[in-house]
């Protein structure tokens, strides 16, 4: 349906009808289209001629998993930033959210055109890495053989800190046992954070996920990139020095009000100016946050996409008016905030895990149902939404499992194909040859249906990319399965309509020619998610 002639009706001067009348004519004129009709106050209904629709196919087989490729992009620079955990500890299952979210939305801006940047924001500046290093102390103590007691509050008491204490002791032996924490506090910190990070790239490799570049917090507050911000921000007129309004509801016994250094980012649509310096006058994580978004606007994104986990919340508003005014308004930021993980087994919750302490780790979940299984449920609902991730269901075989009805889609129309192989020897049956199959014989209204749900395709990839949702690709991978699934079933009801036809080698391969671009296109859709498409399934 088209719009067209009421948004012409205005400019023109005229009824939307009158319009409508010539136009629907012209377009029921095109060897393209069946009909064309006006309906309601200016609306023409087009049905599309089948031939256009078959033609897809062909094109499907002659693109191959480029199909859906799109321009839409143009070339646009993005930097999409996730996970970027606190190198504090191993991932954990909410972590792996992000991760998956994060690489397909990368994958998916790229699949329509746009040039990406996988990056990793390390935050090993402040107190939690300082925590790190005096945890890391405890085990290597213990290492050498020290009753340490019970891990003291405020400290992480996962065991994984233990192979950091037993890495330093057996490189350093006691050299810092008995020594004051200002001369080993900086090697502990920057010794716990490096194997941290290291265990973290692992445990994303495993996942598939890879990362065009791992910045560090510390390496951009050493190199002065907070200063040149506030310096950026301070000759734009927008840093000034005053006293902010006490905080909404129960104010805090210590709060006094005091001159601060603030950013104006009510000017920028948010609720309150910001604090840029805490009161021993060292920056706040804030001001270390502007400036990282500077740096990544000054290596040459203007477009930013941060994925951050749900309790970040808070911090959208102000990081947005900040972009704006640190870019001059020439950058932009998206943030998507991905909500919580909740793991079950057979609908019992999953315990935590015995290596991390306090919660379930990402190698856990590995581990229990492999990196494909992770990254198709990860996008089975929109990151805004709660997800429940149950082993025991994302293991069944069976239609209320998503993984395995997509999956099994494709190892159906692989086995289709290899069937048809042997029943039709000799014959030339690659994409190739296929796509110059007669497709006139694809006549059945459930045939002509797939061929428009795999026709969609391309459109799917640029409005998910413009929207910023790769959870659409698993959605839409679920409706080409089940159009796929409901022309095989009625196959085995119906004999005419199977695929394969002893009797009719034209339509077998018009059909095979629809079940071969069925596989492609869902296999390009699996390449977004990360996932690797099945060639066989049990049945």
């Amino acid at each position: 349906a088209t719009n067209a002639a009421m948004l012409l009706a205005k400019p023109v001067g005229s009824n939307p009808r009158a319009i409508a009348g010539p136009l629907a004519e012209a377009l029921a004129a095109l060897p393209e289209v069946d009909s064309a009709e006006v309906a309601g106050p200016g609306f023409i209904n087009l049905r599309i001629a089948p031939d256009v629709w078959r033609a897809e196919v062909a094109a499907i087989l002659e693109t191959g998993t480029a199909y859906g490729n799109s321009a839409l992009g143009a070339g646009r620079r993005v930097n999409v930033e996730y996970v970027s955990a606190n190198p504090t500890g191993p991932l954990h299952a909410a972590h792996a959210r992000g991760a998956v979210f994060g690489d397909a939305l990368a994958t998916l801006l790229e699949k329509a055109g746009h040039v990406v940047t996988r990056e990793y924001y390390i935050n090993d500046a402040g107190a939690q890495v300082e925590t790190l290093a005096r945890s890391a102390h405890l085990r290597y103590r213990e290492a050498l053989g020290e009753d340490i007691g019970a891990i003291p509050e405020g400290h992480y008491p996962g065991e994984y800190l233990k192979e950091v204490g037993q890495t330093i002791a057996a490189g350093d032996g006691d050299k810092w046992v008995g020594r004051p924490e200002a001369e080993w506090l900086e090697v502990f910190r920057s010794r716990a954070v490096e194997m941290m990070v290291a265990d973290i790239k692992r445990d994303l490799l495993d996942m598939g996920i890879r990362f065009d570049t791992f910045s560090s917090e510390r390496a951009l507050v050493e190199a002065g990139a907070v200063q040149r911000a506030f310096d950026t921000l301070e000759a734009r007129g927008l840093v000034y020095t005053g006293v902010l309004e006490p905080p909404k509801g129960k104010v805090p016994e210590d709060w006094e009000p005091r001159p601060q250094l603030l950013f104006k980012a009510s000017d920028f649509g948010d609720d309150i100016d910001r604090p840029l310096k805490k009161s021993d006058g060292s920056w706040t994580y804030f001001a270390n946050d502007i400036a990282y978004h500077h740096d990544k606007f000054l290596r040459g994104s203007p477009e930013l996409i941060d994925v951050l986990g749900a309790d970040h919340g808070g911090y959208v508003k102000r990081m947005k008016a900040a972009v704006t005014a640190i870019t001059g308004g020439e950058g932009s930021l998206d943030v998507k905030l991905c909500q919580l993980v909740h793991l079950f087994d057979g609908g019992k919750p999953v315990r935590m895990s015995k290596r991390a302490g306090t919660f379930v780790t990402l190698r856990d979940v590995l581990d229990a149902v492999g990196p494909d299984v992770v990254r198709f449920i990860m996008l089975t609902r929109r990151n805004d939404q709660t997800l429940d991730f149950d082993y025991q269901k994302v293991s069944d075989q069976s239609r209320d499992n998503p993984v395995f009805y997509v999956q099994y889609a494709h190892a159906r129309a692989t086995s289709v194909i290899r069937h048809a192989g042997e029943a039709l020897p000799g014959r030339d049956l690659s994409d190739a040859a296929l796509a110059k199959a007669p497709l006139a014989s694809l006549t059945d209204p459930d045939e002509l249906g797939l061929i428009k749900v795999l026709a969609g395709w391309p459109r799917l990839v640029e409005s998910a990319a413009e929207a910023h949702e790769p959870h659409r690709i698993a959605f839409y991978l679920g409706e080409a399965a089940a159009a796929f699934h409901g022309l095989w079933n009625k196959g085995k009801e119906e004999a005419r309509l199977r695929f394969i036809l002893a009797d009719d080698a034209e339509t077998t391969l018009a059909r095979l020619a629809l079940v071969r671009a069925t596989a492609t296109v869902i296999a390009s859709g699996l390449a977004v998610m990360g996932v690797q498409p099945v060639e066989e399934l049990r049945e």
